[in-house]
Order: structure tokens, then C-alpha cells, then sequence
């Protein structure tokens, strides 16, 4: 029996694909329903009332079971509960949940894993033949040192769900990523007044282009990866402009080199005055914030849209092969311990057009690696030497990813999932990868 932590995108692909090998499972979610950070009505969601995917239906869906038609091209969080849901209920995957339930550590134990788990106050320790995290990368807030004492309210995106905290009030959001951008253009018609605050420049992508979501675009035709960043960037300079022309920094990195912000009526905005570009925050007085570049404002309210943080509370670091001094754990295509063979941390990736279906192929190679360790196959043996070896190897396909903590687990897309289908292919003859 194997343990799945998290019935969230992830999760569910676990599931999935666990089910479709015949390896028995039990999953653990701590609410009482499947969707995680997806279903805003989780306590434990950071998902905000206007939240949408910033990847189109088609590019994120898992291939299996195809969003409806009648969904936005780019589905609400609203939608996306639902898909979910549905997921579950038409492969029958619900029944193998235990709801409400809390994972409060996971040890090794010879061969196997005990997992003590907690619910309505009481704690269960059983045993697993092994174990699939995937409780997900965004719901531990990375929450920045302000430098001085602040007399307003501090709150980190994680917290925000709806505009009306931003009454009258003098709004600052601290980053510009996909989330911060969302939240900034939310806080435009409900503040006295709004500015950005960034230490470094974006990539900014529209959402569509020439009517059609911009991930659809493109792909076919593929371009050798500085060709490709060249043209993009042109291609998007010509659509959007340069940053600087709305008064924000430009990149001092290339094209894909970071994420991009998928959000255009961030640039709308900005253009029309309705936010105001700042530099990175100096020190801070009261209410007053003093800017790098020798500007100052006053503000009633900081919203630190800073990221998260990669946290898995019940288990050791030592055990996930993740040194103190590192951003993220070591392992072999971002999920396989190089000495556990029974143990994997599942959708530590993100990748630009990745979606969901290559979480999924994530999910399947992991579910067939346990398939043929079972059968003592040759394959199953080639990976587990291929996994010690290699651990921590970074599939980014020549690019050049910026420093930063959220980018210590980023991946190329077209590297991962080669890499994942030649995997498969070796696993399992005759697939399609």
C-alpha cells in the first residue's frame, strides 16, 4: 500500500496513476474535499476571488479528461473546482481519500514508511510499503524582513482574497510576479492610491494574441533556444512595448530565463496612472516608505506579493536529500531520492507550458518505476542506478535561470519531457511516451 499526500493537481495525477497500475493506495488531504489550493473554500487555499489560470484550458488540462467547452479559455479558480471534482468522481479516485486529515510526520522504517496522521484529534501511525508527497509548492508564504518599523498593515498575497481590503487606502504590493500584478490591477479600483514596488524587471506576456490564448501560439516550428529567446522577445517588444516605456525596470536577464507575468492590465494600468512604479524599499518610517532611488511615499497598507517557500513540515530535511544551504532538495528529475526507492516528492516543478499534463507524466513514470521495481525488472534497475547518479542534474535545456529561491526547482519543458518520455519508453515498451 502506498501513501499519496495532497489531493490537489499533483495529488490526483498520483492518484491517477497509482489506480491505473493496479498499486493500492490511500491518499491524505487536509480538507475535506479534492482541489487544493484550486478550491478557495479550503482554509488552507491562498486563492483570491478574481484568480485565474495564467496557462489557456488546452495547455493545462490533463490530456484523459479534457476540460468542457463551455470553460473559459482561461478558467477561474470557480471552474477549475469543479473540474476537479469531476475528475475524482468519474475515475472513482474519492473513495481512496481519507479527508480532513492531516499528515503530521512521515519516517522510514526499515523498507517501508510510517506515516502518523491526524484527525478530529486523533493520531493514527501506520506503516506504507512507500510514499508520494505532493501537498505543493505554494501555501508557505516567503515573507521578506521589511527594513524598519512599518505603522500600517503588512500582509503577504497569501492572505488577500477580495479588493475591499483595500478601501481608501494607500496600497503598496511589494514584487511583480503573475500574482502580485493580478492583485495590483484588483487593488486599482478600490484604492486611494496604488504603486509597485520592484527590485528587478519581468518579461510581460498578454494573455492573448490575435484572439487566441498566447500558449497556443507557436511550438510547432522548434527553434534553436537563442534563436527562440531572441524572437520571442522581439516579437513581445513589438506587441507590448519595453517595461521601462511603462517606467519599470527592464530584464537584465534573457527571454524565459524567469518566469514571464502573464498579465497585460497590469501594463494598462501603469499607463494610465492608475499605479505607480517604485523602486526597491530602502528603509521605512511610520508610514512613510523610502525608495532606492531617493523617492519616498506614504502608504496605509504593504501587500508583499514575495512568493512562497518550499516546506514539507513533516518530514526531515535529510530525508528528501535537501542540504541546509540549498533552495531546493536534490533529486533526480526534480522527484526521485537517489537511495529511496519508495519515496517521491511530486510536482517540486514548475516549467513554462508545463500544465498539468506534465505533472501527469511525472505521476506516470513514478507509478511505473513502482510497477517494475515489483517485477525485479532490468529497467526498474537501470533507473534506480540512473537516479542515484544523477541526482539534482538540472534539465533547463541551456537556459540560464536566474538566481532565486522560486527558481531553484525550474525546468525547460521540451528537456523535462523528453527526458520523462524516454523513461517511460524504457518502463514500459510500446508506449507512446
Amino acid at each position: 500500500m502506498y501513501a499519496v499526500i495532497g489531493a490537489g493537481p499533483m495529488g490526483l495525477a498520483c492518484a491517477r496513476n497509482l489506480q491505473k497500475q493496479g498499486i493500492p493506495f490511500t491518499g491524505f488531504e487536509l480538507h475535506s474535499d479534492v482541489g487544493g489550493l484550486w478550491d478557495i473554500d479550503n482554509p488552507h487555499s491562498t486563492m483570491y476571488d478574481t484568480a485565474h489560470l495564467i496557462s489557456s484550458r488546452r495547455m493545462t488540462e490533463f490530456t484523459e479528461f479534457p476540460m468542457k467547452d463551455s470553460v473559459a479559455q482561461y478558467p477561474s479558480h470557480h471552474e477549475l473546482k469543479t473540474y476537479f471534482r469531476d475528475f475524482v468522481d468519474h475515475f472513482g479516485l474519492r473513495e481512496h481519500y481519507e479527508f480532513n486529515t492531516r499528515v503530521v510526520r512521515v519516517e522510514p522504517d526499515g523498507d517501508e514508511w510510517q506515516i502518523t496522521t491526524e484527525r478530529d484529534g486523533q493520531q493514527q501511525t501506520r506503516a506504507f510499503a512507500g510514499v508520494m508527497i505532493a501537498n505543493g509548492t505554494l501555501h508557505t508564504p516567503n515573507m521578506p524582513e521589511l527594513p524598519g518599523d512599518f505603522a500600517g498593515t503588512v500582509m503577504h498575497s497569501a492572505e488577500y482574497r477580495n479588493p475591499e481590503v483595500f478601501r481608501d487606502k494607500r496600497v503598496l504590493v511589494v514584487g511583480c510576479g503573475n500574482s502580485g500584478a493580478d492583485i495590483a490591477v484588483d487593488a486599482v479600483h478600490h484604492a486611494r492610491s496604488v504603486d509597485m514596488s520592484l527590485r528587478r524587471g519581468y518579461y510581460f506576456l498578454p494573455k492573448f494574441l490575435k484572439g487566441r490564448p498566447i500558449d497556443t501560439i507557436g511550438g510547432k516550428l522548434k527553434l534553436p533556444r537563442p534563436i527562440k529567446q531572441r524572437m520571442d522577445a522581439l516579437l513581445i517588444r513589438m506587441v507590448m512595448g519595453k517595461p521601462s516605456d511603462y517606467g519599470l525596470p527592464d530584464p537584465d536577464y534573457r527571454m524565459y530565463e524567469s518566469h514571464p507575468v502573464i498579465n497585460s492590465l497590469v501594463l494598462h494600468h501603469l499607463g494610465h496612472g492608475d499605479i505607480h512604479p517604485r523602486r526597491s524599499i530602502d528603509r521605512i518610517e511610520g508610514h512613510t516608505v523610502h525608495f532606492s532611488d531617493g523617492e519616498s511615499g506614504d502608504y496605509d497598507l504593504i501587500l508583499m506579493a514575495t512568493g512562497y517557500l518550499l516546506d514539507y513540515p513533516f518530514i526531515d530535511r535529510k530525508h528528501l536529500n535537501w542540504p541546509d544551504n540549498e533552495d531546493a532538495p536534490r533529486l533526480y528529475l526534480n522527484m526521485m531520492h537517489p537511495d529511496y526507492d519508495n519515496l517521491f516528492l511530486m510536482g517540486m516543478i514548475e516549467a513554462t507550458g508545463l500544465g498539468w499534463e506534465g505533472r501527469n507524466q511525472q505521476a506516470r513514470l513514478a507509478a511505473l518505476f513502482i510497477r517494475e521495481q515489483q517485477k525485479g525488472s532490468a529497467a526498474a534497475g537501470a533507473l534506480r542506478q540512473k537516479k542515484k547518479t544523477h541526482a539534482g542534474e538540472r534539465l533547463d535545456g541551456g537556459y540560464n535561470y536566474i538566481k532565486l529561491a522560486r527558481m531553484a526547482y525550474y525546468v525547460n519543458k521540451d528537456a523535462y519531457l523528453d527526458s520523462l518520455a524516454s523513461h517511460i519508453a524504457d518502463l514500459e515498451p510500446g508506449s507512446k511516451g
